[in-house]
């Protein structure tokens, strides 16, 4: 039964947060230029219809989730993005994996933030809810799915499934729902996919608040007064967008495959360079603040930030980096709509920054070296040239499609080895920055000159130098260019732990944000270099064997072959592959996949044998178990040192019939550094080849062989009771054990031989992991023999690749360092407005 009610809801409430978006940008406007006796009335009114507004788009995004979370089907984005397998976390990842979901994601963000701006400012609330509201009416506009004539305005969720494919069926029966959907991306079904796309769309909704109350300031001829209540709101946008930047990062070193946590993907590079532009705006803006110089650079910077978000919000959604992108998404016809709203504020911004440009006041003096605008200018300058390096590049595939809607032809290819290119320009600017936050520090807090200066950086300098020799020899660094990188964070670091201590021993713990998040850098700058510099592959192929003709030869050289219970020694470590597992629902262990047998239901299996763990029995067999993803394998992999077992892992396989072998590493993490495995290559047994048939005579107490394994015939027994089997009066079941050794494991099989009346039945014992069948074809009594029939088929296997991250915890530890500046930064900064604001001065 096709459920039409909550779609028409959902897009109603589309249709009202379109209109009253609009509305609200009226209102507002018409509250700043009303007569001081109306202005009360306008803002009621104003707020009111904000208010239903907000609602709206609330209804949006529940009316959506309803769909999904209810397994409507019949409607297109429910089953494209969804499926019945998945747990709650993961519906809500597929909420925002689809284009609309983002677009609804980012707009409730608008709305909390525009909650939040209304009831803590006052002067500044008329200016900043006009722009928050059109841009509102913009985002809105992406999911109207409104077809006006030959022109289609956004694309809507609520599509039912029948007005989208062209499936014979619909023909047939209109009302048909599918069983299922098609599923969350396996790559998407990790936990940091349901906390890193809404930090980034945060962070991208919070890019609004500085660029609104600088177009509010324009437009009011408020020319220097918007940077005090923009200030911690750029702090904020810097500290949540940086955050989601992480998380991808950390995402991409827990889920995928490439052995990093940044690949330099231009969807990676669009969220990166909008960052950049905001962390240099902050410091101007900060830099005003202190000497009313940098104003117009952070004008120019805070509108950079705003468009280039917009900008990224293009190239990902555009499809236009859909050849050059494994994160970008296909075009949905928005491509046109993109555009004109980028451009529109842009157009906007420039327009309007143009007009007032002469009337921005600005600083003649010029910047002595030894000052502290100096400096800040030079490492913004840095920031910027970081972020022009970096988005220029990555924008080829929108040059080549300007040329191209010119009728002309262009073939200019994005870098080759995107890694590589990025990465020598990154890390000199990242090492300029580190070195300038180490040397601005005392400018920022000591009025300096060329003495004094010298007097302050000996001792953080010495000190410096002996941190980086003690971590290039510790960590054998040879290098000089690494060295380089070593020294320059480690200068960082010091130097503004130096300022850091001063500022803690006057009890000034508000003041020490920059110090902070300039130690994080250092930090940061150190751990990358370690973690990516000295990634050290242990999984060495030394059998010269090639798992696939497809394969690179890096690819080849740097995977081993594990055979199930089969030791392979590697480096230091002598490694064990002992099968494949699944994660059972109520089991904090992972649970052998020959425990389980597959049933016709989602995500069940009936448990073959007891399933414990930790000393006690979770599920008894013949029990109805649920399976998590039911498609993931998690393959166990033992490492051993001088034979005693120092730990295991799981790294899960998904074998995808559109996207191949889908694969997510494990680690075992150390304080210095991370064994990282990841599987390759499986052996799939779901489907075997069997060899032909091969018979074996043998008698209790024999040993013969089974596809090379030693094989033991402990005896037989008749027996009274089947597990599968209701034996009839009469009938003779007669069980052999069998016992066979694989290295350090014995397995045990167990075929029976049935007869009835006239008739023989064969009931075989299969090992999957070993890839071995048997039965018994004929018991000989007179000669006290059993015939044994065996096939055989691949024994199970993985090819996996290994490699230590040194340090690689020094970056994450950085990262959460400079958060925390970040935070303490926000902190300060709002204390300031939040005073100011008291005494009338907003």
């Amino acid at each position: 039964m096709i459920n039409t009610f909550v779609g028409n809801l959902g897009h109603l409430m589309a249709i009202v947060a379109f209109v009253t978006a609009i509305i609200t940008a009226i209102s507002y406007y018409f509250y700043i230029k009303a007569p001081l006796s109306e202005k009360a009335s306008w803002r009621n009114f104003s707020r009111t219809v904000f208010y239903i507004h907000a609602v709206a788009c609330v209804a949006v995004a529940v009316s959506l989730f309803e769909i999904i979370y209810n397994h409507r089907f019949e409607y297109f984005y429910a089953f494209s993005h969804s499926s019945k397998a998945l747990p709650v976390h993961y519906m809500i990842s597929s909420f925002w994996e689809g284009q609309e979901g983002a677009f609804i994601l980012w707009f409730f963000w608008n709305v909390v933030l525009g909650l939040v701006l209304i009831h803590t400012n006052k002067f500044w609330e008329g200016p900043v809810m006009v722009v928050f509201s059109l841009v509102q009416a913009f985002l809105v506009s992406m999911i109207l799915g409104v077809v006006i004539g030959d022109l289609k305005i956004g694309s809507s969720p609520f599509m039912l499934l029948r007005d989208v494919s062209e499936a014979p069926i619909f023909q047939i029966n209109p009302d048909f729902v599918p069983e299922d959907g098609t599923g969350l991306n396996p790559l998407l079904q990790n936990i940091w996919m349901v906390i890193h796309p809404p930090t980034l769309f945060l962070g991208y909704a919070s890019t609004l608040v500085p660029f609104a109350f600088l177009m509010g300031g324009l437009a009011m001829k408020k020319y220097a007064e918007w940077v005090r209540p923009a200030l911690p709101w750029a702090i904020f946008s810097a500290m949540v967008l940086g955050m989601g930047i992480i998380m991808g990062a950390y995402w991409a070193y827990v889920t995928l495959n490439f052995g990093g946590y940044w690949n330099w993907d231009p969807v990676e590079n669009a969220v990166y360079v909008p960052w950049l532009v905001m962390v240099a705006s902050i410091h101007t803006m900060i830099t005003y603040k202190k000497s009313s110089t940098a104003l117009k650079t952070s004008i120019v910077l805070v509108i950079s930030s705003f468009v280039l978000v917009l900008y990224a919000t293009f190239l990902v959604r555009s499809g236009v980096l859909g050849d050059s992108s494994v994160h970008s998404f296909t075009d949905l016809g928005l491509s046109g709509q993109l555009l004109i709203y980028m451009l529109f504020f842009l157009v906007v911004a420039v327009v309007l920054a143009v007009k007032e440009w002469k009337h921005i006041p600005s600083s003649e003096k010029e910047a002595s070296v030894y000052s502290r605008e100096f400096w800040i200018f030079i490492g913004a300058t840095t920031l910027g040239l970081m972020a022009f390096q970096v988005i220029i590049p990555t924008s080829i595939p929108v040059y080549n499609a300007i040329v191209e809607s010119f009728g002309g032809i262009s073939n200019m290819a994005p870098p080759a080895d995107q890694v590589g290119f990025y990465t020598k320009f990154q890390l000199w600017f990242a090492v300029a920055l580190a070195l300038l936050t180490g040397i601005g520090q005392f400018f920022w807090w000591n009025k300096m000159d060329k003495k004094d200066l010298k007097n302050s950086l000996v001792t953080p300098y010495v000190i410096s130098l002996v941190v980086a020799a003690a971590i290039i020899t510790l960590g054998k660094v040879y290098d000089i260019n690494y060295m380089v990188v070593v020294l320059a964070g480690a200068f960082t670091v010091i130097a503004n732990a130096t300022i850091l201590i001063k500022l803690l021993k006057k009890r000034t713990f508000k003041l020490t944000g920059g110090s902070l998040a300039h130690i994080g850098l250092g930090m940061i700058l150190i751990g990358v270099m370690f973690s990516s510099g000295y990634s050290d592959t242990i999984s060495i192929n030394m059998s010269g064997m090639t798992y696939k003709k497809d394969w690179e030869d890096d690819l080849n050289k740097e995977n081993v072959l594990l055979w199930i219970n089969k030791p392979l020694q590697m480096k230091d470590y002598e490694v064990i592959y002992r099968g494949r597992h699944k994660k059972v629902a109520g089991v904090p262990d992972y649970v052998k996949a020959d425990k389980l047998e597959p049933t016709d239901g989602l995500n069940k299996a009936i448990a073959l044998k007891d399933i414990e763990a930790r000393g006690k029995i979770f599920y008894s067999r013949g029990d109805t178990v649920n399976i998590v993803l039911e498609e993931n394998s998690y393959f166990k992999v033992e490492y051993y040192q001088e034979d005693e077992l120092k730990f295991t892992l799981y790294p899960m396989s998904q074998p995808n019939p559109s996207m191949g072998l889908i694969s997510s590493p494990d680690s075992k993490r150390y304080l210095t550094r991370d064994l990282y495995t990841h599987v390759s290559a499986i052996n799939d047994y779901e489907d075997p080849e069997w060899k032909e048939d091969q018979f074996e005579n043998a008698g209790p107490g024999d040993q013969f062989f089974i596809n090379d394994f030693v094989t033991y015939f402990e005896g037989a027994e008749v027996v009274n009771e089947l597990e599968d089997v209701e034996l009839q009066e009469g009938d003779i079941a007669v069980r052999a054990n069998l016992t066979i050794m694989d290295y350090d494991v014995e397995k045990k099989l167990s075929p029976i031989f049935l007869i009835r009346g006239n008739q023989v039945g064969k009931i075989p014992s299969v090992d999957n992991d070993l890839g071995i069948k048997v039965e018994i074809e004929n018991i000989l009594p007179e000669e006290n023999k059993f015939v044994f029939k065996y096939n055989t088929y691949q024994k199970d296997y993985v090819v996996m690749k290994a490699s230590v991250k040194p340090m690689i915890n020094v970056l994450w530890v950085g990262t959460i360092i400079m958060l925390i500046g970040f935070t303490v930064a926000i902190y300060r900064r709002y204390d300031e407005f939040q005073k100011m604001r008291n005494k009338g001065l907003e």
